[in-house]
């Protein structure tokens, strides 16, 4: 399968999204751990360990994105 241009940007778009969205809730998640709030420490280590995931999974996508894009940029001034 060859990737095109608007393939190139919906992995970059969805990359962005998950950033974007689990920064927020990485920040959430630290103010509600500085201000004290009471939970489990599985609550703690299972979001994290979502956050992390996610930020690797945006990662891998931006980097399939961007390869994308460049290539298609490629393709058309052939």
């Amino acid at each position: 399968m060859k990737f095109e241009r608007k393939h190139a940007l919906l992995l970059l778009a969805v990359a962005a999204w998950n950033v974007i969205t689990f920064g927020n809730f990485a920040k959430n998640l630290y103010h509600a751990y500085d201000t004290g709030e009471d939970r489990a420490a599985g609550y703690w280590i299972a979001h994290t360990v979502l956050i992390v995931v996610n930020f690797a999974i945006a990662a891998v996508l931006g980097s399939l994105g961007w390869k994308a894009l460049k290539a298609s940029k490629a393709d058309a001034s052939v």
